[in-house]
């Protein structure tokens, strides 16, 4: 086993502890790609080697450091391959590693009793439309012709869902993904009903993101929402952006936007997030002319704001919804 799936217990929502938690990570190898909001995947191949352990050893230090450094506790898969480690995860549980052997036979048994929808990339509705023919595990998808998946799902699809449910297993670690994100969020201190005190947290959300964009000269492509709740179920929702933009008012539109289509009405929220992901130089991005003056005006405005809060400090300017 030479990767690793990790998946750091996070209390409530926070997102912001995750680079921290990587930086523990990188300590035993620089091959490393986060999954937010909590998760990353560890290519240990070269760590193997240097610290003399194998990745299940490698795994207990991990968890080790991470309770003691930052209080956080996490669950480990470990695999032969990213996909593996990555369906081995939902077997683990807090102080004990699965592992997916490596010998082919024991991957292929591993994997033969498993739900579809256990397998990383196959959705609720792909996995339906398998279960809706008689194949509701990875043993039969494995067995099953591949003309028969590829009608069913697609012809790529349909031969790479085959590949994947007979453990072959080709994707890799890419490192340093983290950088193509940032993200913020907003606990309550109590399980919250008011969609007004929703909103005022998306709004002081989006505006630290857009301000953390325009610092680091960088513009985003997608935004995505995430909800948690009293149950500690969550719901996540993502939009590509019309245009690439650190604009605040934009970014505060298109999660107010996404908070609606939740109709969320009396969930009892614990937390909400907000992370801006396919990050581009801004001066790389390519923007649709306007000519409205108040718009125009906004974005003066947001600049001026910029540079009282780079001097005077993050609460120097804020929407007076927020000040109080």
């Amino acid at each position: 086993m030479t990767i690793l799936c990790v998946r750091f217990q996070l209390p409530s929502m926070y997102e912001a502890a995750l680079p921290g938690l990587l930086g523990l990570l990188e300590d035993f190898t620089p091959v490393v790609q986060a999954l937010p909001p909590d998760g990353a995947l560890v290519d240990l191949r070269g760590a193997e080697r240097y610290f003399g352990r194998d990745a299940v050893e490698l795994a207990s230090v991990i968890r080790v450091r991470a309770l003691a450094h930052h209080g956080v506790d996490c669950v480990i898969g470990a695999g032969p391959g990213p996909m593996l480690a990555r369906v081995a995860l939902g077997d683990a549980r807090p102080g004990v590693t699965c592992a997916v052997p490596e010998e082919p036979d024991a991957i292929a048994e591993f994997l033969a009793g498993k739900p579809v929808a256990a397998l990383p990339g196959v959705g609720a509705a792909t996995a339906r439309t398998l279960c809706e023919y008689g194949l509701d595990s990875l043993g039969l998808v494995a067995a099953a012709p591949l003309s028969t998946l590829q009608r069913l799902v697609g012809v790529k699809a349909g031969r790479e869902l085959r590949e994947k449910a007979s453990g072959i297993d080709r994707g890799r670690v890419v490192p340093n993904a983290v950088s193509r994100s940032l993200a913020t969020e907003r606990p309550f201190t109590r399980d919250e009903l008011d969609p007004d005190r929703h909103r005022r947290a998306l709004l002081s959300a989006a505006e630290e993101l857009g301000a953390r964009l325009r610092a680091l000269d960088k513009v985003c492509r997608t935004l995505t929402l995430t909800a948690r709740y009293a149950d500690r179920s969550s719901t996540t929702r993502s939009r590509t952006l019309k245009e690439p933009t650190a604009h605040s008012a934009a970014l505060t539109r298109e999660a107010y936007g996404m908070y609606e289509a939740l109709g969320l009405q009396r969930a009892r929220v614990r937390a909400l997030a907000l992370r801006a992901e396919g990050l581009d130089p801004a001066e790389q991005a390519s923007y649709q002319l306007s000519f409205d003056p108040l718009d125009e005006k906004a974005r003066r405005i947001e600049e001026v704001a910029d540079r009282a809060r780079a001097k005077f400090g993050p609460r120097a300017v804020m929407p007076g919804s927020l000040a109080a």
